[in-house]
Formats: structure tokens, sequence, C-alpha cells
């Protein structure tokens, strides 16, 4: 990366400008990838260039734009990366955009995870089960797919089909060593009691990941095959067995509407783009057959168009994919269509043509994959407007509830957690426009009370105190200045704490400045859901089903969650610090051994031996020495 230049904290806005043009004058007219980081040091965009200069140049000549702000207005310093090629810049690219979610870049959106099936290669009697992860180097993982109902459906079939054991865990079989009711309605041929080899399960497992391949004609003709090879020597009972896979493998493929007489295998990708919001529908093609219909949603830039989006889509949909087709199929051509290409045939392992077809049944296809990203992006620009239209009636309707002065568009709300006095903290969570702002949450630490005290008025004073004194710091400093914290520079229009009435004064006698300012504070008791306010006797009770409620309900629960989450941790990291370490034989690496064993320092000091025992890479008279270190000494022998 090109370094950038020592500056100082104080910059004005003309100094910014000039010294971003300096740093482009000086990069090079060479392929590669660039970064822009804005004053806290936060990726907001990533791009790839045939040449960096001119690329980075033009950005500051037609400006992207989000939100009402531009990308010049809000970079502060640009980070570049030669490569060799356009293609290792398109890949370099796509994983930058991935790892830093870049503001205004294209992007999928991550609301969302989708189904997968996968297939536990790596253990000797593979599984196949449904996930929504796919992080194991050593399963194969098919998808994504559409639909859960439709994954765990072809879960089940291809399990009746192929004899592939339905239990969990690497190994096999139930703890009382006998076959479960899968083996005696002939699901499963029961590798738990060694009814088959590896060898013979494996094969199955392999025709099933031909079907998820889109390889059905294939299977279907080996089935057959033995079929009549059972009937010519009259053994019915296993060709009737072969007939029965076979129909339900029919009725598998049945399922999905042949589009094709060839059979072919391609993912068909038509793009609807209407403002910063984008659709994209990916119809699968596996053996002539409709196997599956994606939809996806992209958030980009008031200037992008359907080649921006379908260029940017293709390497991060396929990067993440784990079957690429021979044969992708697009609505408009690209105008780097062959450095995506050569991307995609690098991620494949294969060649790959991307085509766009303009007659036939290719066309067909893709005709009906656009008609339904124009339908999908409307259907998804009504659900957005109904859903702020909700969030705007729940500020009005509190707004209403309580009395408040102004809708009350940025609520901070603040909860403490603590177990039994030790490892004290609390939350501060913050919603505007009735939605989560997570970059704004921030933790605390209690200081003011000794190891194993517990004031929840206390600790609840000294969060808040806190709070306005960061307020206070923050707001007189320069929108442009590196160290401004725009969370705690920013005064929200209601404050609320989690707690009765108690609660509620250890607030008000920190927060004296805020409420001279306007802020409006209430407290929320967990009994009934009371909401105290200052100057009322008795609280508002509101009604449960209210959106009043709901929404105080949905801030004070992030608020514990956030501040549970940060409890946990310290507790954690405190045991790991004191008990772990302290362990006879055991130094940094088995730490981390253990603790990514059991998941957490709780769980290595519950272990028993025979857990202690069995970790791998722990030899044995550790593990022993481990246990009764833990337990006193008392050790099995």
């Amino acid at each position: 990366m090109v370094p950038p230049p020592r500056r100082t904290n104080e910059e004005t806005a003309a100094q910014r400008a000039e010294r971003l043009r300096e740093e482009r004058l000086r990069l090079p007219d060479a392929p590669g990838v660039y970064l822009f980081h804005d004053q806290r040091g936060k990726v907001i965009y990533v791009g790839k260039a045939k040449s960096l200069k001119k690329r980075v140049a033009s950005h500051f000549v037609n400006p992207v734009r989000r939100g009402g702000r531009t990308l010049p207005q809000e970079a502060d310093r640009i980070d570049t990366i030669a490569v060799s090629s356009e293609t290792e810049a398109l890949l370099l690219e796509a994983n930058f955009i991935k790892q830093y979610q870049p503001a205004f870049n294209i992007r999928l959106r991550d609301d969302k995870s989708y189904p997968y099936l996968a297939v536990s290669l790596d253990e000797e009697y593979p599984r196949l089960y449904f996930t929504r992860e796919r992080h194991r180097k050593t399963r194969r993982y098919f998808g994504p797919y559409s639909s859960a109902r439709k994954v765990r459906e072809t879960l089940d079939t291809l399990q009746k089909i192929f004899f592939i054991r339905s239990c969990t865990g690497q190994e096999p079989g139930r703890r009382s060593g006998s076959p479960c009711l899968d083996f005696h309605i002939k699901r499963c041929e029961a590798p738990c009691v060694g009814n088959v080899t590896p060898s013979e399960y494996r094969a199955g497992v392999m025709n099933a990941i031909k079907v998820l391949e889109g390889h059905v004609r294939e299977v279907e003709g080996g089935i057959e095959q033995r079929m009549k090879e059972a009937a010519a020597a009259e053994e019915f009972e296993t060709a009737a067995l072969e007939r029965n896979r076979l129909v339900a493998l029919k009725s598998l493929s049945e399922r999905q509407r042949i589009v094709s007489d060839n059979d072919e295998t391609l993912d068909a990708i038509a793009v609807a783009v209407s403002g910063e919001d984008a659709s994209v529908q990916v119809f699968q093609v596996r053996d002539g057959l409709l196997s599956d219909r994606q939809s996806f949603y992209l958030t980009g830039d008031d200037h992008q168009t359907p080649e921006d989006v379908a260029t940017t889509f293709l390497v991060q949909y396929y990067r993440d994919t784990p079957l690429v087709p021979p044969l992708v199929l697009l609505t408009t051509d690209l105008p780097d269509r062959e450095t995506v290409r050569l991307a995609l045939e690098e991620i494949r392992g294969g060649r790959v043509e991307v085509r766009i077809p303009e007659r036939g049944e290719k066309r067909r296809i893709l005709d009906l994959a656009e008609r339904n990203a124009h339908l999908a992006l409307g259907q998804e620009k009504l659900r957005a407007q109904r859903k702020r239209e909700q969030l705007t009636g729940a500020l009005g309707d509190l707004q209403e509830a309580l009395s408040l002065p102004t809708l009350p568009l940025r609520i901070e709300c603040f909860d403490i957690s603590t177990l039994m006095g030790t490892n004290t903290v609390a939350s501060m969570v913050v919603f505007e426009g009735a939605e989560p702002k997570k970059s704004d949450y921030r933790r605390f630490n209690i200081k003011g009370l000794d190891e194993g005290q517990t004031d929840d008025f206390a600790s609840m004073n000294e969060v808040l105190e806190r709070r306005l004194n960061q307020y206070q710091r923050q707001s007189d400093r320069s929108p442009h200045d590196p160290s401004r914290d725009g969370s705690f520079a920013t005064r929200p229009d209601l404050l609320v704490i989690d707690g009765g009435k108690g609660q509620l004064s250890a607030g008000l006698a920190a927060l004296g400045p805020f409420i001279q300012e306007g802020v409006q504070v209430v407290s929320l008791a967990k009994r009934i859901e009371e909401v105290f306010v200052p100057g009322r006797s008795e609280p508002y009770v509101l009604g449960h089903d209210t959106p009043a409620l709901q929404l105080l309900q949905r801030v004070r629960d992030e608020a514990h969650r956030f501040a549970i989450t940060h409890h946990r941790q310290r507790r954690d990291k405190q045991l790991t610090e004191s008990i772990l370490d302290a362990l006879p034989g055991v130094g940094p690496a088995r730490k981390r051994l253990l603790i990514t064993h059991f998941g957490s320092p709780d769980a290595v000091v519950s272990a028993s031996r025979d857990a202690l025992e069995a970790v791998p890479g722990l030899p044995a008279p550790v593990a022993r020495a481990i246990h009764g270190a833990l337990h006193g000494g008392r050790t099995r022998s």
C-alpha cells in the first residue's frame, strides 16, 4: 500500500482537499485496488482500476453519492494495492468489499442467511445435513437455496433414496449400540453395526452429490440399470427397492419445471435498478431443469447502472457459491466482460462462458428472470415503505403516550449487568428512527464500586455522569476531528433507563445539564412494564399490544443483551487469566486449545477427566493434572 502522509489533527476542508489531490498525483498508472478511508480510518469505498491514477481521479470529477453525502466529502485517506492483472484486482476488490462492507459500495445485503445442504466428507460415514453456515473447508456445501422448506424436503428425499444416515455426530449410531428405526424401515443400512462398508456407504453419498450438482439423469440411469439387472436375475425384492428409489428420485426432479430440452447447466442472471437499490434474480438450471430461483437485494449509489450492479454481483456471489456453472447468461453486456469471465474461471477452476442471448430458449429464461427482478424490486420498496410507516407510527404513539414535547427520533437506553458485584458493566444502545444504530453502541466498565459491592443506583449514576461528560467534551469538537466520537457528541431526544423509580432518580441527579437542554428521561421497570417519568407520582402503564410499549421493550431488551454480552466477555477473560493460567502444564497454546475445544473457560472448569483426556493434542498426563488442579486433587484412578 502507498503510505499516507503525516498530518495534524486540526485540518481545514481546503487543506484536506489539497492533501488528497497530492495523494492522487502520486498514484501509479497501473492496475490495482484502491480503498477510501474516512477520518476515523473506516473503509468507506473499495474499487478496482486498470489505471489507479485515472480511476481514483474520476471519483472527484463525478463523485459517488450516498444519503446526501459524496465520497470526496467523506474521504480522508486513499490506500492503493498494485496487482499484476485486472482479474486479480476484481477478485481482491470482492474480498475487501466482503471484509469491510463499505458504505459507498454496491454490496449484497447481509440481513438474511441463506440455507445450504452440507456433506461431511471428512467423516468415515459422511452425513448430509441442513445448515446456514459454510465455514468448514473439509465439508462440501450446496446452495444457497431460496427456501428452507425445500432444502429440508430435498434432504429427507436424498437420505431415503441413498440410505444416508440421519444420526448426528462424527460416528454413526446410538449409545445403545443397536440400529435405529431408519434401519428397520429400510431407510438406512446401519453402518453403526457394520452392515455396510465405508466404501459402499460412500458410493451412495457420492450419488447424492451428483444429484445436488444437477446430474440427476445420470443417477437415474444407474438406478434403472440395477433395477433391470435385479429383475432379470429374479431378485424381485431388490428390484422393487430400486424401483422405489427411482420413483422417489423422479418425483424430486418433477418438482422442478423443465425449461430446456438440452441437459444444460447454467445460471440466468437478471438485474433491476432503482436509485440506490437493486434486485438480482438468479435462475439456476441444472440438467435442463429449473432447480432453484434466488432473489438478492443490493445497495449502492445513485449513479449505479445495471452493468455496474451485475459486475459487482457476479464476483461477490460466485466467490461464496460452491458451484460456478460453465455457462452464465446475462441480460446486458458488461464493459469488462472478459475480465469478469476470467475471474469466474479462476473461481471455478475451469472454463466459463458469459453470454447475452438474443433469442431462443435461453432468452426466454432470461426474460422470465428479468420480469421477476423488477417485480421483486417493487415488492421490496413497498415493504421498506410500510416498515418506515410502522416505525414512524411507533415513534408518534410513544410521543403521545408519554406526552413528549418532540418526536423521539434518537433514543438511548442504559442497563447495568453484574453478578454478585463482580465485573459490573453498563451498556448504552442507540435507536434512530426506531431502528438500532449499532455503530453508536457503547460499553462502560463501572469503576466506582469495590469488587463484590452491588449498588445499581450508584452504577447507573456513574455511567450517566460519564455519558454527560463525554457529550460536553465531544460536542465542541469539529466534525472533521478524527478524535471526535459521533455517538457521544450527539444529544438524544429520549433517554431510557432500565429500572424503576430508584434508577430514574439516580439518572436525574446525574443528567441535570442534559435535562436543561430538553432531553427527556424515563425509566422502564420490568415487572409489569411500568414507565416512570419525572414529576409524575404514578407510572404510565401502556398496553402490551401498543407500538409505543413494544418499541420501548425492544430498546430495553437490546440494552440488556448488549450489557450481558459485555459482562460475560469480561468474566470469561477473568477466568481465563486467573484459573487457566495457573493450571499445571498449560501455556498460551494449550489454553487456546482448551477454550477452542470446550467453547468457554466455564466449560473447561466443569469438564470431566474423560472429557479432558479426549481433547486432541492434549497429553493424557497433562489432562489428569488439569483435572486434579481444578477439582482439588480428586481424580479417578
